[in-house]
């Protein structure tokens, strides 16, 4: 997230999140084993890693030395699912856990100050998915859809519509406000875009809500880019991951749904135009 604050990036070009409000801002992983999780992505996705400024338990991905997602270690004893989240940047962190509460969503921790000044909030929607706010700065060249961030986050949820009005009165999407993010249906799916460039789909479909399971509950859904998608493959069933879904393409990309090797569920995509595999 933050260049000092939860991802514990270290960036020289830094915004803050009033300038990006709504808009997702960094995305991260939580399991039982870093150095597993570590190892799996690295040979998957080509990511390096160094330490972040919160402890020995939670490191920074890079991609060409370009920061690209955060990566924390649950305690043993917690009863939590390995899982990625994203975060929406928030000019308030107060007033945006009151919203969330009054729509009756859950918070469940925060909003938590760092040493840098940025706070953070867990939280959920009223149908359960998981996603995060940050206060604070940002580094300014991480967006999704460009270079090493996320090609695209997705919102799998029971209604679209009724998601679509809870995000946008929590983090004013679609708003008189200048520089809100923008929110279109498009082709059955409510699409999110930040300066005209989408960043987030939000899809209405078959979920349990209440589900304990990953796979079935209402969650966001992070999409990263690999130049090639069979040797991405390759790599995560050696290292103890696996694929849950065939690969599926459309008239640009390709794109494939795994596991790794403590359940976290994510996708890899690669453009038709790069991948050779």
């Amino acid at each position: 997230m933050s260049p000092r604050g939860p991802s514990g990036t270290e960036r020289a070009v830094e915004i803050s999140t009033r300038e990006v409000f709504g808009a997702p801002c960094w995305v991260s992983l939580v399991t039982r084993d870093l150095a597993t999780a570590q190892r799996f992505y690295g040979a998957v996705a080509g990511w390096k890693f160094r330490p972040a400024r919160l402890g020995e338990a939670f490191s920074v991905a890079y991609l060409d030395r370009v920061p690209v997602a955060g990566i924390g270690a649950l305690a043993a004893d917690l009863a939590v699912a390995a899982a990625w989240t994203p975060y929406f940047a928030v000019d308030d962190a107060d007033v945006a856990v009151d919203r969330i509460r009054e729509r009756t969503g859950t918070i469940a921790v925060g909003p938590v100050s760092f040493e840098s000044g940025g706070r953070a909030a867990l939280v959920a929607d009223p149908d359960g998915a998981v996603f995060g706010i940050w206060e604070g700065n940002v580094a300014a060249d991480w967006r999704v859809g460009k270079g090493p961030a996320p090609a695209w986050l997705e919102l799998r949820t029971r209604n679209a519509l009724d998601a679509a009005m809870f995000y946008g009165a929590v983090l004013e999407w679609a708003t008189e406000r200048p520089g809100c993010c923008e929110v279109a249906y498009e082709e059955d799916q409510v699409v999110l875009r930040q300066d005209g460039e989408p960043v987030a789909r939000l899809n209405s479909g078959p979920v349990e809500l209440g589900s304990y399971s990953p796979h079935t509950r209402p969650r966001w859904h992070v999409h990263f880019r690999v130049p090639a998608l069979q040797p991405a493959i390759e790599a995560a069933v050696v290292l103890g991951g696996r694929t849950v879904s065939d690969i599926t393409s459309n008239a640009v990309e390709r794109w494939v749904t795994l596991r790794d090797p403590d359940g976290a569920l994510f996708t890899l995509t690669t453009s038709l135009g790069s991948d050779r595999n």
